[in-house]
């Protein structure tokens, strides 16, 4: 073989190699880029202000992530059957993650099931299935703990009613609580409460989350049972509910309101100072945010060393308070 034919053969060697490495360049370029093609299907519970906060979170983490993410989203307004009809819809569509808040601990896991089955993996935020449905089908839980959230509550009416000199509180209850979350945050808030007030009695607990249903109970509550001398709201509907109650009914400075979830109406009411005294709250942005992250780890196939993530609850006791929420808040959204 002569020297040149060798020097030519090996100018084609390298050429290919050189050729070969390009083409594995495009070939991890397109990977990479249907990579950052992700799809991500999201339910909220209802339209209240804590739900358009996580909107806005989600929102703006998929603005930032760097990814073509497309959110396909809606509202199953607490119906099952929408729910399920949703994810179904979002399995159909072979999305590449599911981001819900349940409708119910038992009655969701089917929906949730099929959606593992089919390989996509679920996060939940705010509301889950049943324990064993969490282990089995849940890629990811953003959850402020419940009861932890109830004891806080507990802790700033304990707090207020004990500086005010009032020893032997009666107590009507706004729940939501064909949710488990808000029967969670009721049984926290009588440990806490009960704890520093042994006296202190729950005396009425009807359902009113929606806020014209809140209202409506709370007045009737308060005409029934004139003993009552607290209100607890555990949603962001039956707090508003329970302090336009109070406003409404004349009862405004023997009546006072603690609740659950922070909205800018609920702001402009603990900020006045007048009816409402305390709200605990788990920013609808940062859960959003939160929910949203961990999805996008899901789409990547990473594991995690925890199915829980914590997000931070937060006491609003005051005026101030709620002044530097609504400053930090101006877009109004929780």
């Amino acid at each position: 073989m002569s020297v040149l034919t060798w020097r030519n053969l090996t100018r084609i060697g390298r050429a290919g190699a050189a050729a070969c490495i390009a083409l594995l360049g495009i070939l991890n370029s397109i990977s990479y880029a249907e990579a950052k093609d992700v799809s991500v299907g999201v339910l909220y519970l209802d339209s209240q202000g804590y739900y358009a906060g996580v909107r806005s979170g989600i929102q703006q983490a998929a603005a930032q992530s760097g990814v073509s993410a497309r959110v396909l989203d809606s509202n199953s307004g607490g119906d099952l059957s929408r729910e399920s009809s949703f994810i179904d819809s979002m399995i159909a569509s072979k999305v590449s993650a599911i981001v819900v808040s349940a409708t119910s601990v038992d009655g969701s896991v089917r929906a949730i099931r099929a959606a593992s089955r089919a390989g996509i993996p679920v996060v939940c935020y705010n509301t889950c299935i049943n324990q064993r449905g969490v282990d089995q089908y849940v890629y990811a839980y953003v959850v402020g703990d419940a009861y932890a959230f109830g004891q806080k509550l507990g802790e700033s009416a304990a707090d207020y009613l004990l500086k005010a000199g009032v020893t032997h509180p009666r107590i009507g209850i706004l729940n939501c609580e064909f949710l488990e979350v808000c029967t969670q945050r009721r049984k926290g808030f009588e440990e806490a409460l009960k704890r520093r007030i042994p006296d202190a009695q729950i005396v009425a607990n009807q359902e009113g989350t929606i806020l014209d249903k809140a209202i409506s109970t709370a007045q009737a509550m308060l005409a029934a049972q004139p003993g009552i001398n607290v209100l607890v709201g555990e949603s962001g509907g039956a707090t508003l509910g329970a302090t336009k109650a109070v406003e409404k009914s004349g009862r405004a400075g023997s009546v006072v309101v603690f609740g659950c979830d922070m909205t800018a109406d609920i702001a402009n009411e603990l900020a006045s100072g007048t009816v409402l005294k305390g709200i605990v709250d788990v920013s609808g942005v940062e859960v959003g945010k939160l929910a949203f992250a961990q999805a996008m780890d899901a789409a990547q196939g990473k594991k995690l060393t925890s199915k829980i993530v914590p997000a931070t609850i937060t006491a609003y006791t005051s005026p101030s308070a709620a002044n530097a929420w609504r400053k930090a808040h101006a877009d109004g959204l929780p």
